[in-house]
């Protein structure tokens, strides 16, 4: 399938959600998005809390509203399943839902991500909101792209992935002689009577079996490309119709992309690049690389799903990209075959996190800002280049690039 979109897309990550009781927020951040010549934002990622606040009660009317106010607005919405952290009630309530660490710890309620793609409890929840999502907004025009998740990663240890990895050796391998075999179990003794005992690599366990930590690292990737598969079942079998995308970054270890590409009918990914952090010639020879993998996975043009407008909040000292420095960023990954150029994030949050994360629309809310008029920029220039969006790459020269052999 391949996805063409009638313009570049321009905007980024809006989590308006965090500003529900400020409805004069939203109709200032519309103004300077459209003075910014921002068209698409991306919606809901990590709104679960507030569409489903209680068990069974969802509440999507805010949503709603949101999306009529940026549609009348030329705004258009990536929307997203928020399965990339659930809320408090959940884990409260169903425990399984929560990882297991490669000690056998369960991990309490916390941060994103810490959830287990194997639960049965888990991916029911997921499946029955993606379902109630897709049936209240796939029809909508302001609609134009399902946002599955964020950044899928992470492992989980608990009992039911044990046995899941289990039931994934014995189908990949019949007999556990032949487990023994291919993982040379026999050097110190290791042999293997039964899949039973099968578990998965810890530092308090067993760690020296180089198979046995390769076949981990590919169930790891299996288990989430299928709970991915599952997210976009749930949305096709309530009716969506819009193409599905979600959004992978640098090189995963957990999971092989090129099988996650095949679950989404257009690839995306995150680019936050250590500019001014050394060498300025290697960093965009890196993130050319990384351009060119993403674009290779299914040979069209991809987007580029979330960059960073100003200094990211993870590093010890984050620097403000130097003048022009956001333009080349973004026009080279137009020039790699990206049809989009989205941010982390539009408006920077009132908290959490990521609230020192740089964004199109700073703290400091005016339009005087260095980041915002160079946002402004880059939204001009995109506009004045839309003959380019989705163009083919014919390259001379290939890099084999294998992440199974990675």
């Amino acid at each position: 399938m391949s996805v063409k979109f009638d313009r570049f897309l321009y905007g980024g990550d809006y989590n308006p959600d965090q500003w529900l009781e400020y409805p004069e927020i939203l109709e200032d951040d519309i103004r300077l998005m459209k003075q910014a010549h921002i068209n698409t934002v991306s919606l809901g990622i990590f709104a679960w809390a507030k569409l489903e606040p209680e068990e069974g009660v969802c509440d999507f009317d805010w949503m709603e509203e949101i999306i009529d106010r940026l549609y009348e607005n030329g705004i258009s919405v990536n929307l997203a399943t928020p399965s990339g952290a659930r809320p408090h009630w959940m884990a409260d309530r169903y425990p399984e839902v929560l990882r297991v660490n490669e000690t056998r710890q369960r991990e309490l309620f916390g941060t994103r991500h810490n959830h287990c793609y194997t639960s049965p409890v888990y991916r029911e929840k997921v499946r029955k909101l993606n379902q109630r999502l897709a049936e209240r907004f796939d029809d909508h025009p302001g609609v134009i792209l399902w946002h599955v998740s964020n950044e899928y990663t992470g492992e989980c240890h608990c009992p039911l992935c044990q046995q899941a990895f289990r039931d994934w050796v014995k189908d990949r391998y019949h007999t556990i002689d032949e487990v023994n075999r291919r993982w040379n179990t026999s050097f110190w003794s290791h042999d293997y009577q039964s899949f039973d005992q099968i578990e998965s690599p810890s530092s308090i366990g067993e760690n020296s079996i180089q198979g046995l930590y390769l076949d981990w690292r590919r169930f790891v990737s299996h288990q989430t490309t299928d709970f991915c598969r599952a997210e976009v079942a749930a949305l096709k079998e309530a009716g969506a119709k819009k193409p599905v995308t979600t959004n992978m970054f640098y090189n995963n270890p957990f999971v092989n992309y090129y099988e996650l590409a095949d679950a989404v009918d257009i690839v995306s990914w995150d680019s936050y690049p250590f500019w001014h952090k050394g060498p300025e010639s290697q960093t965009a020879v890196n993130a050319g690389m990384q351009h060119d993998v993403m674009r290779a996975m299914k040979r069209e043009p991809f987007l580029l799903m979330e960059s960073c407008p100003g200094p990211t909040n993870w590093v010890p000292v984050s620097k403000l990209k130097r003048p022009g420095m956001l333009e080349t960023a973004s026009l080279q990954a137009i020039a790699h075959g990206s049809d989009s150029v989205l941010y982390f994030q539009i408006r920077k949050g009132r908290g959490g996190f990521e609230k020192l994360h740089g964004a199109v629309i700073d703290h400091y809310g005016k339009e005087d800002d260095r980041t915002y008029q160079e946002c402004c920029q880059v939204g001009t220039d995109l506009e004045a280049i839309q003959r380019l969006n989705h163009s083919k790459v014919e390259a001379s020269v290939a890099v084999i690039y294998d992440w199974e052999n990675r």
